[in-house]
């Protein structure tokens, strides 16, 4: 587990105020200058630099051999990458919305995931396949969708969630040096930075948050460490992406002495942090927007129980989503939220 924001590497270098999709493109920028196998490529990635403008400027910078868009067929998309890392290059996907995402799943599931162990580590996929997922921008059932379980389940690939633009630019350039694919999730409803207290209702998506301090340069943040967001004893509570946000908000507001983690990989799963938290505090809480079915809090709860039984002084509570189609109109009553939150906190406690 990291307990604070220094990353590895970066000693004494400065910093900026950068927001998460600044910090993205900092990130591949840093990143197709050390390496010449970096390409990106996807739907308006190029010219047009992303529909939330993660990849604005570096075809420009790095020509269209290495930036390039392409047509409206995910399967295409990361079909054309697996080969390519199977060649020898470092694909950067970008999927315009996770929704998307599932035309791809065969070739994700089938292909990327298997491709080292079936040709007895002759080939890897060495491949990042980026998409913005979550709802808080008004995006509707189609764009808004939280699928992170579904990749968790498959063998192979890694699953990453940044809730930081400090994050977000570390974990990145992990990712893309990983030898394995990685599913790296970004969170839009944070895109524009972290918030202040902002958590329960709904806001123009091109309003600007405050922004946070990212160090210069290169650096990367180890997959599979968590970061402890609070320090406390009363509760443990697993949270990550946009809903790390929220659950700070609602024990700051409720005056609840959490030990807030904030997962960051899910996987690989840092198992040891959330052990080492949940024996001391006794209590957790698990909290994620996408629906609650087979949701990731599941298996959380699932090792959280398993691992930690004879320390529990009460039954593992989970905030989440519903068991619906994503609601475009109720989305602000779909998301986990103070009330909500509180009340599991409530419960908890008074066991």
């Amino acid at each position: 587990m990291i307990e604070d924001d220094t990353p590895y590497g970066i000693g004494d270098a400065p910093t900026r105020n950068l927001n998460m999709i600044e910090a993205i493109n900092d990130a591949l920028d840093i990143m197709m200058s050390r390496d010449p196998s970096v390409v990106i490529m996807g739907e308006d990635v190029g010219y047009f630099g992303g529909v939330f403008r993660c990849t604005a400027g570096l075809q420009e910078k790095y020509g269209k051999t290495r930036v390039f868009d392409t047509p409206i067929n995910e399967c295409g998309i990361i079909g054309a990458a697996v080969g390519m890392g199977a060649y020898g290059l470092r694909p950067v996907p970008e999927i315009q919305f996770a929704d998307y995402i599932y035309p791809g799943l065969d070739q994700l599931i089938s292909e990327a995931a298997r491709l080292r162990y079936r040709s007895a580590g002759e080939f890897i996929a060495p491949m990042t396949v980026r998409s913005p997922f979550g709802g808080g921008i008004f995006g509707g059932q189609t764009h808004s969708q939280s699928p992170e379980a579904l990749f968790t389940h498959v063998s192979g690939l890694k699953t990453v969630i940044p809730s930081t633009p400090h994050d977000a630019k570390g974990l990145l350039i992990a990712a893309i040096e990983d030898d394995d694919p990685v599913i790296f999730f970004e969170p839009k409803r944070i895109y524009n930075g972290p918030f202040d207290g902002f958590y329960d209702k709904p806001v123009q998506p091109w309003k600007k948050f405050p922004q946070s301090r990212v160090p210069e340069g290169y650096y990367s943040i180890p997959l599979g460490k968590a970061r402890k967001v609070r320090d406390g004893e009363a509760m443990t509570i697993l949270a990550y992406g946009t809903m790390v946000h929220v659950v700070e908000a609602v024990a700051k507001e409720k005056g609840v002495d959490a030990d807030i983690l904030d997962l960051r990989t899910l996987v690989p799963l840092d198992i040891e942090a959330i052990e080492e938290s949940v024996e001391k505090t006794g209590r957790c809480l698990i909290v994620h927007e996408a629906t609650r079915t087979s949701g990731f809090g599941a298996e959380l709860s699932a090792l959280v129980t398993e691992r930690c039984f004879y320390h529990l002084e009460a039954p593992v509570e989970r905030v989440t989503g519903f068991d619906t189609p994503y609601p475009h109109s109720l989305e602000w009553a779909f998301f986990p939220g103070p009330i909500r939150i509180g009340e599991a906190m409530d419960k908890i406690l008074e066991v």
